[in-house]
């Protein structure tokens, strides 16, 4: 489809990581060859050396598309077949996935992240590896190349950041979707009232923390009721200690985490955190009906957030993502409804339960290889 598109005229550009789609990337370059598709590998995977090279753990994770610049996509699905997963095989049934569709000033946010990122990776060069041992724009194969070619991303579509008064305007958006106070909406195309929504990144600059503030802010603002869905959960401690206080206060905390393994690691980490959070008052629930992929939340039905992040230290302190954050009562409601109906597919986890998982080793060990795996990635220490 997308290969169709670039013969047909339009401009297809495709940046995939190195590491979460390295088995696909000798297909997708053969794919892509001689169709007009601009197709980037972010930060090639070198095996070996890449284990040790601190850093090199900073993957690609977000999951966006902008078509025509006015309409996106954000959330966290693959371009995959919803049964198919890369180390089990086929499912009988879907994964349990989420994504929205946008338009406005967040579908612009979203072009300008993505074209942020194809710029800093042609600027930096660090295409020239890739460019040795699979098809690549032509384009990059010299610096004074390279600089023409940044030259033309520039003018394309109008390249330049944005405006102030618009980069002022998407900061108080953020800001508003945590307050209380509701300013009106502007109309959507269809001439329905429009949602306030934001797009939040989490790099490895400014934004380094964005989403899991984002997620603790509005779990200490709940009043009634939080449900969040992560297929991989390991919070740290101030996000451990925002669900233990909103429990607390009488708010119904309720998690839908993986229940079919397919990372035992990740399982392991997940399952050392129970006891912590049941005796909290925090309920959680494993989805058995197949792979979970979701990463969505919803706060008292009036405020949500659907994205790429996990809540473990790979989404939260190390990897690129993309999260959306709403403010609307009918989205939330909606996403609230969808999300208990899941629940009916999902196995409560008691301390019974507990007591045949987990060993009184397993805490100390995965906190230990926790630690040493974000010092090895180059993440904050204060997780």
């Amino acid at each position: 489809m997308l290969a169709d598109a670039a013969r047909r005229g339009v401009h297809v550009r495709v940046m995939v990581d190195g590491l979460g789609s390295g088995r696909s990337i000798p297909t997708l370059a053969a794919l892509f060859a001689g169709s007009g598709v601009e197709f980037m590998v972010y930060r090639p995977w070198r095996l070996w050396l890449d284990l040790v090279q601190r850093g090199h753990w900073r993957r690609l994770h977000r999951k966006l598309c902008v078509v025509d610049g006015a309409t996106a996509f954000i959330g966290g699905i693959n371009l995959i077949d919803d049964r198919l997963d890369i180390r089990h095989g086929w499912s009988a049934q879907p994964r349990l996935d989420y994504a929205v569709r946008v338009q406005g000033l967040v579908a612009q946010q979203v072009l300008w992240s993505m074209r942020r990122l194809w710029l800093r990776t042609v600027a930096t060069g660090s295409l020239q590896r890739q460019l040795r041992s699979m098809p690549g724009p032509e384009v990059l194969k010299s610096r004074q190349a390279r600089q023409r070619y940044l030259d033309e991303l520039r003018a394309w579509g109008g390249e330049l950041p944005p405006r102030e008064d618009v980069q002022q305007e998407t900061r108080e958006r953020q800001s508003r979707l945590l307050a209380e106070e509701r300013p009106t909406h502007p109309a959507c195309p269809d001439g329905q009232p429009g949602m306030r929504a934001a797009l939040v990144v989490r790099d490895n600059l400014l934004q380094r923390r964005a989403i899991e503030h984002s997620y603790i802010q509005a779990i200490d603002q709940a009043r009634s009721q939080v449900l969040l869905v992560s297929p991989y959960f390991y919070p740290g401690q101030a996000f451990r200690t925002s669900l233990k206080r909103a429990a607390a206060r009488g708010v119904q905390v309720t998690l839908l985490l993986q229940g079919r393994i397919d990372y035992r690691a990740a399982a392991w980490a997940a399952h050392t955190l129970y006891r912590e959070l049941l005796q909290a008052g925090v309920h959680i629930c494993e989805y058995q009906r197949a792979y979970l992929h979701g990463k969505v939340a919803v706060v008292d039905e009036s405020w949500a957030t659907v994205g790429s992040s996990n809540i473990d230290p790979l989404s939260l302190l190390v990897n690129r993502e993309a999260n959306l954050l709403v403010r609307d009562a009918r989205f939330a409601r909606d996403l609230a409804a969808h999300i208990r109906a899941e629940l009916i597919h999902a196995l409560p986890i008691d301390h019974a339960r507990l007591q045949k998982r987990v060993s009184w080793w397993t805490r100390p060990l995965v906190a230990l290889a926790a630690r040493l795996f974000i010092a090895m990635a180059g993440g904050a220490r204060n997780y």
